[in-house]
This record gives structure tokens, sequence and C-alpha cells, in this order.
């Protein structure tokens, strides 16, 4: 079993080569109804990426190939959501009868319309997250584009629309102060262009080295999980932190293998990703995410 290191394509000289999925953008081979509503606003999760797992990690079964992530836009994730009354019970246990409220019913609709494969997730703070498993037919399927809003919907009305869907998601998360080396420009390749077909490609590559591919993360090096570092001669001393040689290389977005997060190990199994805000574009206030797609757990921490 191997651990994949994820690239973001962002330049010319590997245009036509295949690829492993992309960030931003939209989501492949879903109807619009599918597509997850944030249960505390009612507006569209956004589309961080969705990804072609490598047959290592195809844990949910052969016919399993890939997987897109949603999340709440950035603009909505401050210190944790703000809910809606009335519109979570209809996204995530609607009854069987329509709800007698009309502000309500769209939102029971989309919640007896969704995904048979959809996952939903909540961080620590209540945000909400969601994946849904793709077959093959559905990640080579036609872009999906965002639901439409039931207009004038007083309890849309509560909460500011998300800038990505107005903007799209890769300009919206660009900020317009950016000057040519902001490190969001350079990761990037330069300013998104505006609306929702702005995607950059992904590319996943096998690690040379990780020792970790395949062992339950552990922020102790419990089970067979080896620590990336170690301490010069035993003394934990900050000028005697060192790296072991075989995370050379290693880049921060990647499947499985050698966890680094940017505070403790989360709860996961070996069937995870890491990944930064730039791919796909969150707030997790300078941190990074992890993803545990086998047990469907999601976790970030602030840098």
């Amino acid at each position: 079993m191997n651990a994949y290191d994820i690239e973001i394509v962002n330049d010319a000289a590997h245009a036509g080569e295949a690829n492993h999925g992309w960030c931003f953008g939209l989501p492949p081979g879903i109807r619009p109804e599918q597509w997850p509503l944030d249960p505390d606003t009612g507006y569209p999760l956004m589309h961080g990426f969705t990804l072609l797992l490598p047959e290592d990690y195809r844990v949910h079964g052969p016919e399993i190939v890939a997987l897109s992530f949603f999340a709440l836009a950035p603009d909505q994730n401050d210190g944790g959501p703000t809910s809606v009354d009335g519109i979570r019970e209809m996204l995530i246990d609607p009854p069987a009868q329509p709800p007698a409220e009309a502000e309500l019913r769209p939102f029971w609709e989309a919640g007896r319309n969704s995904h048979p494969r959809l996952h939903r997730m909540e961080d620590i703070l209540g945000g909400a997250y969601a994946v849904i498993l793709l077959d093959a037919a559905e990640f080579s399927g036609a872009p999906c584009q965002p639901p439409a809003l039931p207009a004038g919907n007083p309890l849309l009305t509560q909460t500011e629309p998300p800038q990505w869907l107005e903007a799209g998601s890769a300009a919206s998360f660009v900020p317009d102060w950016a000057e040519d080396d902001y490190y969001l420009l350079r990761a990037l390749g330069g300013r998104p262009a505006a609306g929702h077909q702005q995607r950059y490609p992904l590319r996943w590559t096998a690690r040379v080295q990780d020792p970790n591919a395949g062992v339950v993360p552990s922020e102790y090096g419990d089970g067979g999980y080896q620590l990336p570092h170690y301490w010069l001669d035993g003394k934990i001393e900050r000028d005697n932190y060192r790296e072991h040689p075989w995370v050379e290389g290693h880049l921060p977005n990647h499947i499985g293998g050698t966890m680094r997060p940017v505070q403790g190990v989360p709860e996961m199994s070996p069937f995870y990703m890491e990944f930064e805000e730039y791919l796909g574009g969150y707030n997790f206030g300078g941190g990074n995410a992890q993803l545990d797609f086998r047990d469907m757990r999601f976790d970030w921490a602030c840098g």
C-alpha cells in the first residue's frame, strides 16, 4: 500500500496529461437537486474538490472510484455557524410528509432528493461538510450547476448568501488586495477567473518513502506508526528537533501515510487525506484538515 502526494496542476506545461480530479469548480455527475445544502443556512455547500481515489484506497468497493467534498463557505465560517430554525430537520431527517410551512418545503424536497451516497459531517464548531461517493460514470459526468434557490424564501434571507455563489469558489477565495507574490496566487499560478467553471486539475503520485502508508495515525507512535520527527540525543529541546530523512519531499496535500496536523493527531483510519485551505478554498484559521473517507470523519485545526 502506498501514500500519495497531491499536486495542483496550474501550468500549461502539463496540459492534456491525465489528471486525478480537480479543486474548486463544480462537482461532476450529480443532479442539481442532489447538491448538498448547508443544514444551518439552507444555501448550497461549496464544492471543494473532486478526487479520483487510487485503487488501494477504494475502500467502499471497486465501483466507487472517486469522491466529491463539500464545505461551508469560508465567509460563513467564523467562530461557528449561525443556524436558521427548521432547516436542519428537513435536510437531515426529512419526514415522510411535506411540512405545512411553505418556506420549509424546498428544504424538505432537498432532503428527500439527497444523493444515495451522501455522507454528512460536522467539525468541532458544528460547521457542515459533506462527501458524495462517486462511481466511474458520475466521475466522468458533466459538471453540475448549483441548485436554483427558492426566490423570496424568508429562511434564506436570514443569512447573507455565500460569496462563491456569485463569484465562483476560486475567485471569491483570493482577496482583491492580493499581490503577485501572495501565497494563494503562487499556489494557483495566478489570479483565478470569475465563475463556476474555474477549476484546477489535481494529480497524485506515490510517495517514494512513507512507512506509515496503511497504518492508523497516532500522536505518540503507537501501533506501528512512525513519528516523522525525533529529538537529538533524546533531549526534548527546541534546538534538538529533527525530522527523519524519509519525510523529505512529502507534500502537504496527500492521501494516507504520515499525518502532519497543525495541532494534535485526530482519530482517523489509514484511509484519509490531509489538505490545506487552498485545496478548494476554506477557512481553517491558517491550519489544515483531515478527511477520513472510510469512516467519514472530518477534522481541522487552526495554525
